[in-house]
């Protein structure tokens, strides 16, 4: 399944959303063409055993790690996701807090993934802690959206109407798999960062909870 878009027209022009999504890809592709990619991701990917609390310099991974990827479908069905349903949380949010949901809800991510593997060698890298925090925070704010979904029937193509909180399932289970794919660690199968996800998607909930809670005070 391939969503194409949601049924609720963003409030403006998502600026951070497209800013987000041109820095990862550009990130990515100086990964890809760096000279030696192993050592560009043990520089910027998270490595649970090597953070130092002490050290300042070994807690940056925590942010960096958000805007390295493991190959083109991690990197792809995330931006992707973060396309469809970032305009909608972008708008909603504004320009200032929803960067910081982003960020947020990676850091917080991986701050739970560390807590569970806290003496890992295995570099974890990727935006799908940040992505879904966005996508925490949208099946708060839209949680009746429908998503046109292109869906591979027998050999065709047809679409479809599907119900967002479905999609955002879908999607977690497709980061589970594809942030396993070839990762250029010889002897290392990870990268999987399981509770990132869910760190991540709880901490988005969380935030537009909150926010919606703050809204509804005000109004009174």
């Amino acid at each position: 399944m391939f969503p194409l878009s949601d049924s609720i027209p963003a409030r403006r022009f998502p600026v951070i959303n497209i800013l987000l999504i041109a820095a990862t890809t550009f990130v990515f592709i100086q990964q890809l063409t760096s000279v030696n990619e192993l050592e560009f991701i043990r520089s910027f990917a998270l490595i649970p055993s090597l953070v130092n609390f002490e050290a300042l310099d070994t807690l940056v991974p925590f942010v960096t790690a958000i805007f390295l990827h493991g190959g083109f479908l991690h990197i792809i069905s995330n931006m992707w996701f973060l396309w469809v349903f970032g305009d909608n949380v972008e708008g909603h949010l504004g320009f200032i807090l929803f960067p910081i949901l982003y960020f947020l809800a990676g850091i917080v991510g991986n701050i739970a993934q560390y807590i569970v593997m806290p003496n890992s060698s295995i570099p974890m890298l990727g935006a799908s802690g940040a992505v879904a925090g966005v996508l925490g925070a949208y099946y708060i704010l839209f949680k009746d959206a429908k998503i046109k979904t292109l869906i591979p029937f027998f050999g065709f193509f047809t679409t479809a109407e599907i119900p967002a909180p479905f999609m955002l399932g879908y999607w977690f289970v497709l980061q589970v798999f594809s942030g396993a794919v070839s990762l250029p660690f010889s002897g290392d199968s990870g990268g999987v960062a399981f509770w990132a996800h869910v760190g991540g998607f709880v901490t988005g909930v969380a935030v537009a909870k909150l926010i919606r809670s703050i809204n509804i005070f005000l109004r009174k």
